[in-house]
């Protein structure tokens, strides 16, 4: 059956950095010590007022298309996988099918997923190509979750970055996707979330109200509340079981994976896989020190610094862990 190999990826970053030495000294009363060695994030990158997930995708994808001559006119499939879209409607994969200007015969769809975006992308394009729907996928993952963030809410704000992510998939025949596997947790749903701002609770004087928890955060219910704990719990109950069954499926196994490129969630949560996974030294791939928890584009710009740097070179298997919001979970093996 037909499957999909990735081509190519890029990334654009909004300008704005925000640094811990700014935040320690606009926030003195901070344990940024405390943050820093339970996050690894020392610094990210903060989308502009008005800059949007559209914006940085769409400039991700003119990289793209600058290092790829030819490719936008085979483009004939944009998936765009976001939860900070620019309107209700219409979907931000029309409104970059406009503004790349591309051919009229075109398969164009959002999906709402975070952390394990990236992955669900890659089994979706692959049901595009063993269909024959499409052959050259432009995979976008694109947030701006700072839009989303109470400034003195430090368990969030320390931890995500803003920015955008294009990935060129092509249908081959080639082993290219290995194997993929998704999974989803829907009754703990609420641990990840953001209440107000959706038909069910809408905005209102009420759900811009703010309130600070015992730990001495600030949000609104229009703001993230993630329950840390809870959804590392997740991540220890689920992921390594996950991870392993896919191997199983795939008849591999982690040594036969020269890298390890997981969802850049925080520290806390790459040292424990990494343990509990008993990956080499040097398997697992970072890049959550400078740019922090970039969501549904932290795999593939993690992918993209692996390969610019040379810790993933063509022919390298490498397997790709994302988990998250939904709570979802999801898991890909690529030989590239």
């Amino acid at each position: 059956m037909r499957t999909i190999r990735i081509v190519d990826v890029a990334y654009h970053l909004p300008a704005r950095v925000e640094t811990n030495s700014d935040l320690r000294r606009a926030y003195p009363e901070w344990n940024m010590d405390r943050i820093e060695r339970r996050t690894g994030v020392f610094s990210r990158h903060i989308a502009a007022p008005g800059e949007t997930a559209l914006d940085l995708a769409r400039q991700a994808c003119l990289n793209l298309f600058e290092a790829n001559s030819g490719v936008k006119s085979r483009i004939d499939a944009v998936l765009f996988c976001t939860q900070t879209p620019d309107y209700i409607m219409p979907p931000n994969s029309c409104l970059l099918h406009q503004q790349l200007d591309l051919t009229e015969n075109v398969f164009a769809l959002d999906f709402n997923l975070a952390c394990s975006g990236f992955v669900y992308g890659l089994a979706i394009a692959s049901g595009l190509a063993a269909s024959g729907v499409a052959k050259n996928i432009l995979l976008v993952t694109a947030d701006t979750y700072s839009r989303y963030i109470h400034p003195l809410d430090r368990a969030t704000r320390v931890l995500f970055g803003d920015g955008a992510a294009a990935t060129l998939l092509v249908a081959s025949d080639d082993p290219g996707l290995i194997g993929v596997a998704c999974g989803t947790v829907g009754k703990e749903g609420d641990r990840f979330i953001v209440p107000a701002g959706g038909c069910r609770t809408p905005r209102s004087s009420a759900s811009g109200r703010a309130t600070r928890d015992l730990a001495g955060n600030v949000r609104t219910q229009e703001n993230i509340q993630m329950d840390g704990q809870a959804v590392l719990d997740f991540v220890k109950r689920v992921v390594p079981p996950h991870v392993r069954s896919l191997l199983r499926g795939s008849g591999l196994t982690l040594g036969d994976m020269q890298r390890v490129i997981f969802h850049q969630a925080s520290a806390v949560a790459l040292d424990w896989l990494e343990r509990e996974l008993d990956l080499k030294d040097g398997q697992s791939y970072r890049n959550l020190p400078a740019l922090g928890n970039t969501v549904s584009a932290s795999i593939p710009i993690a992918l993209k610094d692996a390969i610019t740097d040379g810790s993933v070179r063509s022919g390298d298997r490498v397997l790709l862990v994302g988990f998250g919001v939904g709570l979802s979970y999801a898991s890909a093996i690529v030989e590239l």
